[in-house]
């Protein structure tokens, strides 16, 4: 019985991942022909195809399947959004990426946390976790659109480069301030500094380490003995450059993210490989890519809860306004525009202050939050996901019109 039960499981499961890969090609053609990025109709197919509506897909957000796509998935997409940053572009703007990515941070957390405060009566510590758990920006959908949009290459490296080193400061900071909130803990700026720093450290070290073995056997003239096999390599090094940076209580997804730099700037490092070779990583890497970001917005369109949206809609679609308005442009100027070195225009710092979309790591801060019954919980779950919402149906959908008008797109 035991057995015939996880058989039936198992299909069940295997039924449910084939509905997502047929629906899933099937939008990413409507949204090639529409000219918008595919994580849109990702989001919104799947709150159509999930228990609200259809009830064709039903993975709850606590499953371990659910977890297994949502951290597999979304430090594949990092990586691939790692190895299309150039090195020498990052050296323009480090300044500026530092700063946002930390500062910034608790810019935002503490001006939408106020918001929150103010426009849904919550206590101020309650109030200020979900100002945290909202002030990571999100890679798995950044990176996609600027994989989709071709925007003036620093501004777009920036701001994805952003998304990939500020989870760690908002997963400190959200915790951080989560014991406070839970009596078991008090606010310490060095213990969090310290903490980000070796986070920040062992992750780039790790992700650097591994990049660099991968580059020397799949490109070095010598060593390079699994040059056919380089998709596998990746596979194997995403998965050890998470594992390895998790293990060691640093962050993953910065892990990966510096593993896609190295990788993708391989002829920096001194490795020459051959143009057959990178076309076949290429290829592969963005067949990949498409389809964890098919099963993670799908997924997580389908585990929109609307009954508890609705508690606290007006209030959250308030406070989100303030967060899009009022929070993210604040960010960018303050952290941005004392970088003379960068010497950003009016126009890319506009451009960054609507490119901020909210999505996988939020909720699954958010969804952590729930599981640990912390204050307030399921108000800052229904805020985060009114965010996730209006950020990639609004702000995603409207970039490319954006950056026209900014006069930022690369044809």
């Amino acid at each position: 019985m035991e057995t015939s039960a996880s058989l039936e499981l198992a299909k069940h499961a295997l039924l449910m991942f084939g509905i997502i890969l047929a629906v899933g090609t099937f939008s990413g053609f409507i949204a090639r022909l529409l000219r918008i990025p595919d994580v849109v109709v990702f989001l919104l197919i799947g709150m159509v195809l999930g228990p609200s509506v259809l009830s064709w897909v039903n993975i709850k957000a606590d499953s371990s399947i659910n977890q297994f796509i949502m951290i597999f998935g979304s430090s594949y997409i990092l990586f691939d959004g790692g190895a299309s940053i150039k090195l020498k572009v990052l050296k323009e703007v480090w300044i500026t990426l530092l700063i946002i990515a930390t500062i910034g941070v608790l810019i935002t957390a503490a001006i939408t946390g106020f918001a929150a405060y103010y426009f849904l009566g919550l206590a101020p510590i309650v109030a200020l976790l979900l100002g945290s758990t909202l002030a990571s920006t999100d890679p798995a959908t950044l990176v996609p659109v600027f994989k989709q949009v071709r925007i003036k290459e620093r501004v777009a490296q920036t701001v994805m480069s952003e998304s990939a080193f500020n989870d760690a400061m908002g997963a400190i900071l959200t915790f951080t301030v989560l014991g406070i909130a839970m009596g078991s803990g008090e606010f310490s700026m060095s213990h969090a500094l310290l903490d980000l720093m070796k986070q920040s450290f062992l992750g780039i070290v790790i992700g650097a380490s591994l990049g660099y073995l991968a580059a020397v056997f799949i490109s070095h003239e010598k060593f390079g003995f699994l040059a056919e096999f380089a998709p596998v390599v990746t596979l194997m090094a995403v998965i050890g450059a998470y594992m390895s940076a998790d293990g060691l209580q640093s962050s993953g997804f910065m892990a990966v993210f510096v593993f896609g730099i190295m990788l993708g700037n391989q002829e920096s490092l001194g490795f020459k490989p051959t143009q057959s070779e990178n076309h076949l990583l290429e290829n592969y890497v963005m067949t990949t890519a498409f389809i964890m970001r098919m099963f993670i917005f799908i997924l997580l369109g389908t585990q929109v809860n609307f009954a508890l949206m609705g508690q606290y809609l007006w209030s959250g679609v308030t406070v989100v306004m303030v967060f899009m308005l009022v929070a993210r442009p604040a960010t960018v100027f303050l952290c941005a525009l004392p970088d003379r070195r960068a010497k950003w225009s009016f126009k890319e710092l506009m451009f960054m202050c609507w490119t901020r979309e909210t999505g996988v790591i939020p909720g699954a801060l958010a969804g952590m939050l729930v599981g640990m019954k912390a204050p307030g919980a399921d108000i800052i779950a229904s805020v985060t996901f009114i965010a996730i919402l209006m950020t990639i149906l609004i702000q995603a959908t409207t970039t490319k019109w954006l950056a026209k008008k900014l006069e930022l797109l690369v044809e």
